[in-house]
C-alpha cells in the first residue's frame, strides 16, 4: 500500500525537503519553496525483495569491455560556435544556450539552423515567437531557409510526436522556460522546466539527435529554472554583451566534449552573428598618444590567448574609494595591500579605478601585474612602453608566480606586434626568442624596477 505524503521543493536549485521551511538549507534561497505531493511506500520489503535481494539488480560491466565508437561531430557552419562547442556538436548531446534578452541566442541558432539544414533535417521549434516572426528573422538576415522546418508549439508531447515523425537530425527548442508537459502546471515552473528538459534530453540521448535549448537568465545574469538543468545538458554555453557594443562573447561553462570555458567572439551586424577571427585586434585599438594608467596584459581564456587593455585611475586627495570593472574588487583591494607592504607604495589617501576595455570581464590571475602596473602608471604619470606586454599573478608574499599557457600567451603578443614582455620566471622559455624580448622577474618589485625603472 502506498500512502501520500508532502514534499517541498526549492525553485532555485530543486533540493526536496520534507517540511516546510522559509529558505533553503542547500543554497539559502528564500521563499522558493513549492509544495508538491508525492507517493511514499510504507516501510518493509516485499515479499520478492525478501525471498531474493539480489533479483533484478543491475550487473556490472568492465570498463575494459565498453566498446567506444568515435564521436561524429556535426559542423553547425559558424566557426566560433565550433570553437566554442569542441569543434562541432556531437551526436546525441543537449546544448543550453542562454543569454539576455537581446543578446542574439534566436539569431545565431537560426544561422547554425540554415547551415546545417543543408546537409541535415532541421527542426526549430519557437514556443515564443510566431512563424512570421521568424520568417521576417530570416529575411532580414538574408538567410536561404528553404529546407529549414518550423514549428510553433508550447507541449513537449506535440513536440516529441513531430520529431518522432520527421526524424531530424537537429531539434532546437526556443525556449526551455516556455513549453510545458502534461495537462497542468505553469511554463516556467521548476517541476514543469525539469520534466520538459528530461523527456527532450531523453529523446536526444535515444535517437542521437543534437539538442539546442534557449534558456532565459536572471536578472542576477544566471540561468533561470533550476539548477539542476544545467546538470543534465552536456553543454552549457552563456552569451554575453560586454558594454555596451555591438560585439558578443560566447563562453563554454560546462561541456562534456570539449574543453570548458573556452570564448568565442562575435560581432552583431545587420546580416547577423558573425565570428571575430582576431579579437586582440579590437580591444587594443588604442589611440596613438601615449597616456599614463594603461598597460597591455596577455590573458589565457579557454583555449585562446587574448591581448586587453587595462586602465587605471589614481586620484590622490579624492577620499578613499575602490572599483574594479571588469576584474574582483576583492582582488584589486588584496593587490594595492601587497604593493603597499613589499614595495612600499601606499595609496590610503587615494581612490583607485580599474577598467578592463571593452567592456570584458578577466577571471584569471594573470591579469594581476598589469592591474598593479597601469594603477602605478597612473600614480607616477609615466607611461608604460607601448610595445609591453605583461601578464603574471601575484602572491601575498610579493612573489611572481606563473600562470598556464605560457608560451601561447607570448606568440600571441608577438603576432601583433608587441617587442617586450614583463612575464614570471616560471614562465620563461627555454630559448630566446626570435620576435620578442622576455624579460623573467621573480617578485613584483623587480617587476616593477623592470616596467618603470627605478
Amino acid at each position: 500500500m502506498a500512502r501520500s505524503r508532502t514534499q517541498y521543493r526549492c525553485g532555485s536549485c530543486g533540493t526536496v525537503h520534507s517540511q516546510w521551511m522559509g529558505f533553503c538549507t542547500q543554497c539559502g534561497e528564500g521563499g522558493l519553496i513549492e509544495e508538491r505531493s508525492a507517493q511514499a511506500a510504507r516501510p518493509g520489503r516485499s515479499p520478492r525483495q525478501q525471498s531474493s535481494p539480489g533479483a533484478g539488480a543491475p550487473a556490472g560491466q568492465s570498463l575494459n569491455s565498453i566498446q567506444v565508437r568515435e564521436q561524429l561531430r556535426l559542423s553547425t557552419g559558424i566557426a566560433e560556435l565550433d570553437w566554442v562547442l569542441g569543434g562541432g556538436a556531437v551526436e546525441g548531446a543537449a546544448v543550453l544556450l542562454g543569454g539576455v534578452p537581446g543578446a542574439g541566442k534566436s539569431t545565431l541558432l537560426i544561422q547554425a539552423c540554415v547551415n546545417m539544414s543543408v546537409q541535415f533535417d532541421v527542426l526549430y521549434v519557437s514556443a515564443e515567437e510566431s512563424l512570421q516572426q521568424i520568417a521576417l528573422r530570416a529575411q532580414r538576415l538574408r538567410l536561404d531557409s528553404e529546407r529549414l522546418k518550423l514549428l510553433c508549439e508550447t507541449q513537449v508531447e506535440a513536440i516529441l510526436a513531430a520529431a518522432m515523425r520527421d526524424r531530424p537530425k537537429v531539434l532546437i527548442i526556443d525556449s526551455i522556460q516556455t513549453v510545458m508537459t502534461g495537462e497542468g502546471g505553469t511554463p516556467g515552473g521548476v517541476s514543469q522546466v525539469r520534466e520538459s528538459a528530461g523527456a527532450l534530453i531523453r529523446h536526444a540521448k535515444d535517437t542521437g539527435t543534437v539538442l539546442f535549448m534557449v534558456g532565459h537568465v536572471t536578472k542576477e545574469g544566471a540561468l533561470a529554472g533550476p539548477r539542476v538543468l544545467e546538470h543534465l545538458v552536456d553543454c552549457s554555453l552563456m552569451l554575453d554583451t560586454p558594454g555596451e557594443t555591438r560585439y558578443r562573447t560566447l563562453r563554454a561553462h560546462k561541456n562534456r566534449f570539449g574543453a570548458a570555458n573556452t570564448l568565442g567572439i562575435f560581432a552583431m551586424t545587420e546580416t547577423g552573428m558573425r565570428g571575430v577571427k582576431n579579437p586582440s585586434a579590437i580591444f587594443l585599438a588604442r589611440s596613438e598618444e601615449i597616456v599614463n594608467g594603461s598597460a597591455v596584459t596577455i590573458t589565457w581564456e579557454g583555449n585562446r590567448a587574448l591581448l586587453l587593455e587595462l586602465q587605471a585611475l589614481c586620484d590622490i586627495g579624492a577620499g578613499y574609494h575602490r572599483l574594479a570593472v571588469g576584474t574582483d574588487t576583492n582582488r584589486l583591494h588584496l593587490l594595492l595591500a601587497v604593493l603597499h607592504r613589499h614595495c612600499g607604495i601606499e595609496l590610503a589617501q587615494a581612490s583607485v579605478y580599474t577598467n578592463v576595455v571593452g567592456g570584458m570581464r578577466i577571471e584569471e590571475t594573470g591579469a594581476d601585474l598589469g592591474l598593479l602596473l597601469a594603477v602605478l602608471s597612473s600614480l607616477q604619470q609615466r607611461p608604460l612602453p607601448r610595445d609591453l606586454a605583461v601578464y603574471g599573478e601575484i602572491g601575498l608574499t610579493g612573489e611572481m608566480r606563473p600562470v598556464p599557457a605560457g608560451q601561447e600567451r607570448l606568440a600571441e603578443a608577438a603576432r601583433h606586434g608587441f617587442r617586450h614582455a614583463i612575464i614570471p620566471k616560471g614562465n620563461a622559455p627555454p630559448k630566446p626568442l626570435k620576435d620578442i624580448q622576455v624579460r623573467p622577474v621573480e617578485t613584483l618589485a623587480e617587476a616593477v624596477d623592470a616596467a618603470l625603472g627605478k
